[in-house]
């Protein structure tokens, strides 16, 4: 039975069904859940929502107190219910049940080898979704944003638990699903480098939400272009080169979507010194979420295996993105090397003692020493013993000097190296 109530009235164990005005207000990733936290409750009382509506068949009426097991939850109606002004039978008065609607909860740091488990279950979850909502956009499907919050919310959980876990899974993609989680991947960094840059949870959630939908316009792309294995012509880069117009206008009519998402889709190709596209912007006339997309999108593109080129190694291609002179904003690309790392995780390193090692973690006290699995002797150009070795710390009688290029080594396999738990 759905009530719409002030927002002023809400308490614990009531079942909150949705929130008035725009979800870009809201204090939560999603609703319909159980008011269990009471911080949950102040941070709506707080939001200036001025109401919301309660389901007193799942928790408590206005006036109610938390007390017994509550009745399982129903499933959710196939359509939206109409209010009623009638006060509902009593319903069992029902305890407090545990929810996580919060974007404070689980997100408790993670070591990289605690969170590839639970990072893998969100890429493979965040494929299907993806790749489900593209093809209903290639089909003319109107995009409803707020339909992918539950995505963004357990991308950004798994960033915010430890940020190079899924950011370096999703970038193993295969050359068949590079459309779909690049936009996963994406979403991913964006979230990651919100937060270096100190931006706040709302902007943080319209991040992640620019970059998961920014390149929905390569759905009206012609599919023979998109998959293309080989260099595209100049004719077929003309015909690419319209999908940030595309993808706006497929954006534009659908439901939800905020103005920072529009923005990021169409304008993610620009370049700071005017010479990128559609429009030519140049400098401050590109706005910050647009030139966080840029480095975000050019970064993953190039780390990942494409239709018609392999993939760079990740320090690698931030050593060339920093060489591109006019491309990002230079505050915007520092604060984005911090957040992936200057030796981002997977990447092949050089240490003073000889060895070589593979990055497995970062320690975000001191970019320069991560955590890397030694496996390889350059003097006696044999493997050695793996060992896992924190470069932070005191005892740890090695260093970096260098990164280099696993192609040189003919190393096929790093990936392996870095999958694995550091024990």
């Amino acid at each position: 039975m759905l009530k719409k109530i002030p927002t002023a009235q809400v308490c614990l164990g009531m079942y909150l069904h949705g929130l008035e005005g725009s979800w870009l207000s809201h204090p939560f990733w999603k609703t319909k859940f159980v008011l269990t936290d009471p911080a949950d409750v102040k941070a709506l009382r707080a939001s200036g929502v001025p109401h919301c509506w309660i389901d007193a068949s799942k928790g408590l009426d206005v006036g109610e107190v938390a007390a017994a097991p509550p009745p399982e939850p129903a499933p959710e109606p196939p359509a939206a219910v109409a209010p009623v002004a009638e006060e509902p039978p009593a319903p069992q008065a029902p305890a407090i049940v545990k929810s996580t609607p919060s974007v404070t909860l689980d997100r408790q740091p993670a070591s990289m080898g605690e969170e590839l488990e639970r990072a893998t279950l969100v890429v493979n979850k965040s494929k299907q979704a993806v790749m489900s909502l593209f093809n209903e956009a290639r089909l003319g499907k109107a995009v409803d944003a707020e339909q992918c919050l539950p995505l963004v919310e357990e991308v950004a959980s798994s960033v915010v638990r430890n940020p190079s876990a899924l950011i370096s899974l999703a970038r193993l993609k295969t050359k068949d699903d590079y459309t779909y989680m690049h936009s996963v991947a994406v979403c991913a960094l964006m979230v990651s480098l919100s937060r270096q840059l100190d931006l706040d949870e709302a902007t943080t959630r319209e991040a992640g939400l620019a970059g998961l939908l920014h390149d929905v316009g390569k759905m009206a792309m012609p599919l023979d272009v998109l998959n293309k294995p080989g260099a595209l012509t100049d004719a077929e880069f003309a015909i690419m080169k319209a999908h940030p117009t595309r993808g706006y206008e497929m954006l534009r009519d659908g439901s939800s979507v905020p103005p920072s998402a529009l923005d990021v889709a169409l304008h993610h190709h620009e370049k700071m010194d005017g010479s990128g596209y559609p429009a030519k912007l140049a400098g401050e006339n590109i706005t910050l979420m647009s030139r966080m997309g840029a480095v975000c999108d050019v970064y993953d593109a190039i780390t990942s295996v494409r239709p018609y080129k392999n993939a760079w190694d990740p320090a690698s291609s931030l050593a060339r993105m920093a060489q591109w002179n006019g491309h990002f904003d230079p505050r915007i690309f520092q604060a984005f090397v911090k957040s992936v790392g200057i030796y981002p995780v997977g990447t092949l390193v050089k240490l003073q003692s000889g060895r070589l090692a593979v990055v497995l973690d970062q320690n975000s006290s001191a970019l320069t020493a991560p955590l890397v699995r030694v496996f390889y002797s350059t003097k006696s150009q044999m493997p050695i013993p793996t060992q896992v070795l924190d470069l932070s710390a005191a005892n740890a009688g090695d260093r970096i000097i260098g990164r280099e290029d696993p192609a040189t080594w003919g190393f096929q396999r790093l990936d392996e190296l870095w999958q694995k738990a550091a024990t």
